[in-house]
């Protein structure tokens, strides 16, 4: 099985070598946890579900990740640059993590909006990751 933490790690890394979503974060935009300290913009990680939709059982076979962009810029341009930059190096990619296989991330969801509340305009996307067993 995937650990939802292994995933997490690999996800990071995959998106810490883009240098373009490295730009439009200013570097080091990518938190594993939210901080009132942090730079703006920047992409926290969020929920992971790990069950069989059918059963309702524990399955890290089956994940979906959910990744938050913030950003304070005026307007939603900067949320949907950096969500297009994730989207473009996570759906559809194949990541080894451990020695059971290959998982493969596609995109489930994906939503641009204005949180009131926080004054910040908020970004999620939610991936599906599939691990398969190498034969």
């Amino acid at each position: 099985m995937t650990a939802p933490g292994d995933l997490m790690q690999a996800l990071f890394l995959r998106l810490k070598t883009d240098a373009s979503l490295s730009a439009l974060l200013g570097g080091a935009g990518l938190l594993e946890q939210a901080s009132d300290k942090a730079a703006f913009p920047h992409v926290t990680y969020g929920r992971t579900s790990a069950f069989n939709l059918d059963t309702g059982a524990d399955n890290n076979d089956d994940q979906l990740i959910t990744l938050h962009v913030w950003s304070k810029a005026q307007g939603e341009a900067e949320t949907r640059l950096i969500m297009d930059s994730i989207r473009a190096r996570l759906d559809g990619a194949a990541l080894s993590i451990g020695p059971r296989g290959q998982t493969r991330l596609s995109l489930e969801f994906a939503e641009a909006r204005y949180d009131d509340d926080l004054a910040v305009h908020h970004g999620l996307l939610r991936f599906r990751a599939l691990t398969q067993e190498s034969a």
